[in-house]
């Protein structure tokens, strides 16, 4: 386990920049300790701006150990590091001007360090050390404070944890929790077991959900037509799904989500919800609802909900011509908020809303709150509105995710090809990519049925528009229905063949426990589970899905 800490407290109080390695005149720290956990409060005895805070640990990482590295959003690269492995950040092509106001935009590019040293990396909220079949987890039991960043060092012999309390101002006689963390031993089910159960996080009591998407073939081209068509075919193909999901497309601008496009949808959402209804499928639908689109009436009526940073909108996705960020605190942008989940969940009728590019509600520290606080306020929120309808969370930063999302993407989006394009080598942590989609989904199995039901996105049966080959399409269904327990397929089942049904039926039905994920080899990854009492192993390589 770990040992006692060294602090380092960096403030400006005034017109003076200080540092503190215990209490002194302006502030004054407490600790407490227990047999698996550390708690550390500040008491401010001035008006205090924390510049550095960060925890160092010294820890001899064992021979041959494996590091897990948890990204920071749903989409952000996720992994276990081995010695020689270097944790990536932004690509050498957008790692400066213009590139990297779009790039950066997804990810912790502005408040996190990447090192770029052979076995040094860093992982959000959680972390652990693999020797072997011993884990050894470090994870923080409180975000509400500042975003919790685990970095690893194995040079240096070291373990750093830095809070990002960046926005923040401590008031004189303000007592200020700085960290929560807990450390246990044991194995990997030992471990997660444990700090869920610290955590207080109720088990996920959702079913697993197993239906269609409409994003992943027409995009945001979507129309009734097509979608009456996929509906119907879903329904024909009687292949096990218990859900319909309407994503991007349906929207005159996103923002604007109660005014559909009358062009594209004649009838109007509550119609399509009815007819989704008739058919025997729960009804779900796409909405982003901390961005709005540059073209949106919300953005040119409303100014003042955008986020902005010296005096400018900020930048929130980069889809749609460019979208901005709203303001998670603004009293005007939560009435919105709620007026649009009540016609949407109780007038129109939708049992299931995926709230996507979530992060969007955090980028920059507002009104004293940190990028933390501001995240978990946010989807506290959000579970509010929705109530008891269910909600699949996307782009979300994850421990504001624990408990309060039904259903949670754990990866990148995948794409409609299986080989990596180039540009998804060149760009940024979360990409579109089916590479990182299953590496991520692969490492994160052990949030599934804990913190949520984890989502790894789609997998595809159709035999156009795709760059699958049979085996790659075979591939990605069974990891899916192994990893995850979100199975959608984004094709319009009524073409699909007997095949391509009796596919699709086994993943909808499969109940799997996944006992272990690791690197077999180099970019060979090796799933260990149980499947009717069956042990069974799934062994591939990462970059073209054969068997190995």
């Amino acid at each position: 386990m770990l040992g006692n800490p060294k602090l380092k407290f960096a403030f400006r109080c005034g017109d003076d920049i200080l540092t503190a390695n215990g209490s002194r005149d302006e502030v004054e720290f407490t600790c407490e300790y227990s047999e698996k956990g550390y708690r550390l409060w500040v008491l401010a005895h001035k008006d205090v701006i924390p510049l550095i805070c960060e925890l160092r640990y010294d820890y001899d990482y064992p021979a041959g150990a494996m590091v897990f590295a948890g990204g920071y959003q749903s989409w952000t690269h996720t992994r276990e590091y081995g010695e020689k492995d270097v944790q990536k950040g932004l690509r050498l092509p957008v790692r400066y001007g213009a590139g990297r106001k779009y790039a950066a935009v997804f990810g912790d590019y502005d408040f996190a360090k990447y090192s770029l040293r052979e076995g040094d990396c860093h992982s959000f909220y959680y972390t652990y050390v693999r020797d072997k079949d011993s884990f050894t987890f470090a994870g923080s039991l409180d975000e509400s404070q500042g975003y919790t960043v685990f970095y690893h060092s194995r040079d240096r012999k070291e373990i750093k944890v830095v809070k990002d309390l960046e926005g923040l101002v401590i008031r004189a006689g303000e007592r200020y929790k700085l960290y929560d963390l807990c450390f246990v031993k044991g194995s990997e089910d030992e471990i997660f077991d444990e700090y869920f159960a610290r955590l207080g996080t109720d088990k996920p009591l959702a079913d697993k959900l197993c239906g269609y998407t409409s994003w992943y073939n027409l995009f945001g081209k979507i129309d009734e037509n097509s979608i009456m068509r996929d509906l119907d075919g879903l329904k024909k193909a009687d292949i096990g799904a218990t859900i319909f999901q309407i994503d991007d497309g349906y929207q005159s601008a996103v923002g604007d989500w109660l005014e559909s496009d009358g062009q594209k949808f004649p009838s109007g959402m509550k119609k399509l919800c009815e007819e989704i209804h008739s058919r025997g499928f729960k009804a779900g639908l796409w909405l982003a609802p901390y961005l709005c689109s540059k073209k949106s009436k919300i953005a040119k009526e409303h100014p003042d909900w955008l986020v902005k940073r010296g005096g400018k909108p900020v930048l929130g996705g980069v889809g749609w011509g460019g979208a901005y960020a709203l303001d998670s605190t603004n009293k005007e942008v939560k009435k919105y908020l709620k007026k649009v989940f009540d016609t949407v969940l109780n007038d129109w009728g939708f049992d299931m809303v995926k709230l996507d590019f979530l992060y969007a509600a955090a980028l920059v520290p507002l009104e004293n709150k940190t990028r933390g606080e501001l995240m978990v306020d946010a989807m506290k929120f959000l579970r509010t509105c929705v109530g008891e309808k269910l909600l699949l969370g996307c782009g979300v930063p994850l421990f504001a995710a624990f408990g309060t999302c039904d259903y949670c993407r754990v990866g990148s989006d995948v794409d409609l090809s299986y080989k990596e394009r180039i540009f998804s080598k060149l760009t940024n942590n979360e990409i579109v990519s089916t590479y990182n989609a299953m590496t991520s989904s692969a490492f994160r199995h052990h949030l599934n049925g804990r913190a949520f039901i984890c989502d790894p996105d789609v997998f595809f049966l159709r035999k156009d528009n795709i760059k699958f080959t049979q085996k790659q399409k075979e591939l990605l269904a069974l990891f899916n229905s192994v990893i995850g327990g979100v199975l959608f397929v984004s094709d319009n089942a009524g073409d699909y063949g007997e095949r391509e049904k009796q596919i699709a039926r086994e993943c909808f039905e499969r109940g799997v426990k996944v006992k272990d994920v690791r690197y077999a080899a180099k970019g060979v990854l090796e799933i260990a589970y149980t499947e009717n009492e069956e042990e069974k192993t799934l062994r591939f390589n990462l970059s073209d899905g054969k068997s190995v």
